[in-house]
């Protein structure tokens, strides 16, 4: 037997002329995140349908819930279009929700809302809902209609088909992965920057990583926890490339040559400037750290001016307005705070200052940049990062 699930999709609709392209995208990332060979993915009338035997469902919510531009899901009952059938198949939506606990135990609250996109049926979306509502009513003591908060929302669509499913699930919502473009994301092992990468995907952008590896100042544990890191967040990017920069000449370079208190804005213009070949190299347009204003020394408006001038690409910083533990509630939700607090550290904490410049002045900056000498090491470890593709798996 098939499961089919409904699938919503909001801010699309209003893309007026350009809304065929949001949602083939949509549609094709879908098929990339549903590894089911056997599933199969419709497109009718403003919906998008996923049909897959039962056993690949938990596969498929997981999926569904990945996927930026899904704004709800549910799996729905298919049926004839003929009142006394969807009766039936709407009071087995209240039995299955009863089974898995969706509703309260005792007197519980409905509404059914009715769509009739078939003006071919008898009856109209409202005297739907009243039929099946007086049926459901008749078969189930304990429910009563509540209009405004019901505890149970019953959806029935007269399309091709009857379709009837309650209490839909909730999606990423956002704009689908790749509609925005390609960036790339300097993907450390901390807090910060995988929901940098979240943000920014949820808003249409498709994103390569970079993570600069010092082997041996950095462990390849350090390695590890950023490929986990890549992992959990791989399904929102519907797969990513994850580079991996050899930056041990580079940063030994920028330790021998600079003052100490200049070390980490170098280091961070070296990173950019790195990030900045990958892109050209993947046809990436744009940067995306996890820089917070102010939140360390290198973060200054200052220095943030300074390691941006490094790029002559836009640098888009999505977490720049806030707190640490707003940052912190967004990493728990997606999964990856309790890796990023693991113990390993990256280049960024190893060769910190203890007294870092906090309001360098570009031009002395630039004057100490090119004392480094420093861009055939640039290239090299532009040219020599190892690509890893990481696939969109769900945890």
């Amino acid at each position: 037997m098939n499961a089919i699930f409904l699938v919503k999709f909001g801010e699309l609709s209003l893309k007026k002329e350009n809304r065929s392209f949001f949602e083939k995208k949509l549609k094709k990332n879908l098929r990339q995140n549903i590894e089911a060979r056997d599933a199969q993915i419709k497109h009718t009338n403003g919906r998008i349908y996923v049909e897959t035997p039962e056993e690949n469902e938990e596969q498929v919510t997981q999926a569904l819930a990945h996927t930026f531009g899904v704004v709800g899901f549910s799996r729905a009952r298919r049926v004839q279009k003929n009142i006394e059938i969807i009766k039936k198949a709407a009071k087995k939506v209240i039995d299955s929700l009863c089974e898995e606990g969706s509703i309260p135990a005792g007197p519980a609250t409905f509404k059914i809302e009715a769509r009739r996109t078939d003006k071919s049926f008898p009856l109209s979306s409202y005297q739907i809902a009243c039929e099946i509502g007086d049926y459901l009513r008749s078969e189930f003591g304990m429910l009563s209609v509540d209009l405004h908060s019901p505890d149970i929302r019953m959806y029935i669509e007269i399309r091709e088909e009857a379709f009837i499913y309650g209490n839909p699930k909730k999606g990423p919502a956002g704009l689908p992965v790749g509609s925005a473009g390609k960036g790339i994301l300097m993907l450390s092992g901390g807090i910060d920057s995988p929901i940098a990468g979240h943000m920014m995907a949820k808003r249409g952008l498709k994103l390569d990583t970079v993570y600069f590896h010092t082997y041996p100042y950095t462990s390849e544990e350090a390695l590890d926890k950023v490929k986990k890191l890549a992992g959990i967040i791989s399904p929102y990017l519907v797969g990513t490339n994850l580079f991996v920069v050899p930056f041990t000449e580079a940063q030994l370079r920028i330790n021998e040559r600079a003052l100490p208190q200049e070390v980490t804005l170098l280091m961070r213009a070296a990173m950019v400037k790195i990030a900045e070949k990958i892109a050209h190299r993947q046809r990436a347009h744009c940067l995306v750290t996890g820089e917070s204003l102010s939140q360390v020394a290198s973060q200054t408006l200052e220095s943030i001016t300074f390691t941006g001038s490094a790029s002559n690409m836009p640098i888009f910083r999505p977490l720049m307005g806030l707190d640490k533990e707003e940052i912190i509630q967004r990493a728990r939700e997606i999964g990856t705070y309790e890796t990023s607090i693991l113990p390993y550290d990256d280049c960024c904490t190893i060769f910190t200052a203890e007294h870092p410049l906090l309001k360098p002045k570009a031009d002395r900056m630039w004057k100490a940049w090119n004392t480094l000498e420093i861009e055939n090491f640039l290239d090299d470890a532009a040219e020599r990062a190892e690509r890893h593709y990481i696939h969109p798996r769900y945890r």
